[in-house]
């Protein structure tokens, strides 16, 4: 694909004709495997996806095309096109109520939503969700922001410890898989917060109910590992 901008309308059409271009059935029909739906798939590759969003650039006005587009390998690179800055607490909804398989809920949330100034506020009201893509956002959230939200104290991060130990009595897969990653991500991030990770994890272990207790036992197991310690001693409390 030329990577010379014209209009987002232009832009939008030259991509997905890009997709369609490099989609193949085998992908397409491999996507099972994942738990991603193919009836609005092209079977692009991810690193495929990726190497058109870099093509592409910045461009607001294009991701929201490209969302609107419903295909799936078009809703990817919109995470990485869609400028955070621009992004409102209504885009964010929206486009959470669009969420339909775990590949994009996780891309838009670790590229995307963890870097907007509404983050912390759509974590603490997605948590409250019932929809399994919508509760697995919240959680998809506070991992990214673990990573990659570099000025945030522990504060925040030990008040989400609540919302994790809340919603870790969630049966379904690919809620519980977040719960358990952010509960993770959250106790590697300096040694402070890994203490009170694995207070909950420990808590959570010894919970009769079993969600709660794979969730722990989980996160306990790699939270008091030789590596993570090891690797926390060197990092200095409240750095992530």
């Amino acid at each position: 694909m030329n990577a010379r901008k014209t209009t987002p309308a232009a832009d939008l059409k030259l991509a997905l004709g890009w997709l369609k271009q490099h989609g193949t059935r085998a992908a397409r029909e491999g996507m099972s495997r994942y738990n991603i739906p193919s009836d609005r798939a092209f079977g692009v590759p991810m690193n495929q996806v990726q190497r058109l969003a870099k093509q592409l650039g910045r461009s607001h006005e294009l991701a929201s095309g490209l969302w609107d587009s419903g295909w799936y390998e078009a809703r990817l690179p919109a995470a990485y096109v869609s400028d955070p800055a621009l992004v409102t607490p209504a885009q964010m909804d929206r486009w959470r109520g669009d969420f339909d398989n775990w590949a994009v809920c996780d891309t838009v949330c670790f590229v995307l939503f963890d870097r907007t100034p509404h983050a912390w506020r759509k974590v603490e009201q997605w948590a409250r969700r019932r929809d399994e893509f919508g509760k697995r956002a919240a959680f998809a959230l506070l991992w990214g922001l673990t990573v990659h939200d570099k000025s945030a104290g522990d504060e925040p991060f030990v008040r989400s410890l609540a919302l994790v130990e809340r919603a870790a009595s969630d049966e379904r897969h690919l809620v519980s898989k977040a719960v358990n990653m952010a509960l993770r991500a959250v106790g590697k991030r300096n040694p402070a917060l890994n203490a009170a990770a694995v207070a909950v994890a420990l808590r959570l272990a010894a919970s009769p109910d079993p969600s709660k207790r794979w969730v722990g036992k989980n996160a306990a197991r790699e939270l008091t590992s030789a590596s993570v310690i090891r690797r926390l001693a060197r990092r200095p409390a409240g750095r992530a």
